[in-house]
């Protein structure tokens, strides 16, 4: 059983920095693709930004040129640095890995202040 293991959410100020941690264990197969996905109340769980494992990376349109997803296959890690927050990127986020099977995180709250 794989499991996510996330860290870095928190409270910071519109125009500020985050950055989240994910790392897997737990895998017998090798994990594609890793990423983040966020849901905010009220709304569907939708695409921040992943990467695959050859290093191929999809972000959501709202948040290009402002996050940065990275990768360490060896450590089985993810990280998003968040850049110039925005109050609308306030959400719960969640680590997501694709092995054999789909596995999510426990999820992280990130809150933008205006």
């Amino acid at each position: 059983q794989v499991q996510l293991v996330e860290s870095g959410g928190g409270l910071v100020q519109a125009g500020g920095t985050l950055t989240l941690s994910c790392t897997a264990s737990g895998s017998r197969f090798n994990i594609n693709a890793m990423g983040w996905y966020r849901q905010s109340p009220g709304n569907q769980r939708e695409l921040v930004a992943e990467m695959t494992s050859n290093w191929l990376t999809n972000y959501a349109d709202s948040v290009k040129g402002r996050f940065t997803i990275s990768r360490d296959n060896a450590k089985n890690t993810v990280t998003l640095r968040m850049n110039i927050l925005k109050p609308e990127d306030t959400a719960v986020y969640y680590c997501h890995a694709v092995s054999i099977l789909h596995y999510w995180g426990q999820g992280t709250q990130v809150t933008v202040s205006s």
